[in-house]
């Protein structure tokens, strides 16, 4: 072979060379859902998992693993994943260990996903409360509401518009950080009746969806999600789409 041909081969070659590494598909980042019940078992967490796992293939960015198993939560397996859900309630079976895994998982730059009983979860672990913002603290309603959205111009939220109606059970929130927290949602006062059994009335209303850092980690929260129906709308799916992808910085 002529030295000017030899050197033709090879500038062809590595001009396919970058060609081929452009048409291969990114590899998708792997989240945990973490659905543990130690206290009240919703309904609906079958059905959450298989949405969840759709929700990961349609995006092409993200998949989900679910899993019910404590173990997954060790410091070593959580080194596979790039943001953590949990649907959870109770005080949980978690080692010093896990729950420190946990912490340092998140505070290092790793998502964290909070979905309606995630705040009924671990009331004697005030650094959970820490990570997470706040505590369930009764639903009193269990109706069609209307949500306030505080900031229709956050890009988790600015597609609902001002306002939205939707039926769910809805929280009521104690021991709110409003001070380190971003309300996404907020009931609108209204459209339910305060005077019913049970209600609190706090000056920082009834939060529904928030974000908040938890060192240089990402924290969304939704006390959205006991119902079947608000699983299966599109509206609440986007939410959570826009949620895990803005927990690990997509």
């Amino acid at each position: 072979m002529r030295r000017r041909e030899f050197i033709a081969l090879l500038g062809g070659a590595a001009a396919v060379r970058p060609l081929g590494a452009h048409a291969e598909r990114p590899m998708t980042k792997r989240v945990l859902y973490f659905s543990h019940s130690a206290g009240y078992r919703h309904e609906v967490i079958p059905l959450s998992k298989t949405i969840l796992t759709q929700l990961g293939s349609n995006s092409g960015v993200f998949e989900v693993t679910a899993t019910e198993d404590t173990s997954e939560l060790s410091a070593e397996n959580l080194g596979r994943y790039v943001a953590v859900m949990f649907y959870t309630s109770g005080e949980l079976p978690m080692s010093d260990a896990q729950k420190t895994a946990l912490l340092n998982f998140v505070s290092s730059g790793h998502g964290f996903v909070g979905i309606h009983s995630a705040t009924d979860t671990f009331y004697t672990w005030p650094d959970y409360l820490d990570l997470i913002g706040g505590y369930f603290n009764g639903h009193p309603w269990h109706q069609s509401v209307t949500i306030d959205v505080v900031d229709p111009g956050d890009p988790l939220v600015d597609f609902l518009g001002n306002s939205s109606r939707i039926e769910d059970e809805i929280y009521q929130i104690s021991d709110f950080d409003y001070l380190g927290s971003n309300v996404l949602l907020r009931l609108d006062p209204s459209s339910v009746d305060l005077g019913k059994s049970g209600v609190h009335r706090r000056f920082y209303g009834w939060p529904l969806a928030w974000t908040r850092l938890y060192g240089e980690g990402r924290v969304f929260y939704t006390a959205l999600g006991h119902e079947p129906s608000v699983w299966q709308d599109a509206r609440y799916q986007r939410l959570l789409t826009n949620a895990i992808l803005w927990s690990m910085r997509r």
